[in-house]
């Protein structure tokens, strides 16, 4: 499996308040470009939008506050990929939902932490949204 070699590296620090802090600053410069809903556009899509929006209410759902930590600090090179990949992803079409297709990106940091990114199409009118953010655990 390809994956992507992001120059991004991790948010350095284990405290939800901190990494919290520097990921949704980064959030906050994205969400500034625009009057509306928050986008990156992705290279293997053709530099069609990637909305952000689902990631953090997606984020907040977790109970646990480590887990959430350890998914945010993976946000910098989430955004790096989605922006500058173009290595096809693993994709799936839900079973409950026909018309909802899942494309899985892995990634990895320069210190070698892999890491996937997930991002949901609504195929009826082509939207994506950035659902998760995770690490490969091994």
């Amino acid at each position: 499996m390809d994956v992507y070699k992001t120059k991004s590296v991790r948010l350095p620090s284990t405290h939800w308040d901190k990494v919290m802090e520097k990921a949704f600053g980064q959030y906050k410069i994205i969400k500034n470009k625009t009057k509306r809903r928050p986008y990156v556009r992705s290279a293997y899509f053709d530099k069609e939008k990637i909305f952000l929006g689902l990631f953090w209410h997606h984020l907040h759902e977790k109970n646990n506050i480590r887990d959430k930590t350890r998914r945010l600090k993976y946000f910098p090179c989430a955004i790096e990929l989605i922006q500058n990949s173009k290595i096809k992803p693993t994709t799936q079409t839900s079973k409950e939902e026909p018309n909802i297709s899942l494309h899985r990106f892995a990634g990895v940091t320069p210190d070698n932490n892999s890491f996937f990114v997930q991002i949901k199409e609504n195929t009826k009118n082509g939207q994506k949204w950035l659902i998760s953010v995770f690490p490969h655990d091994e």
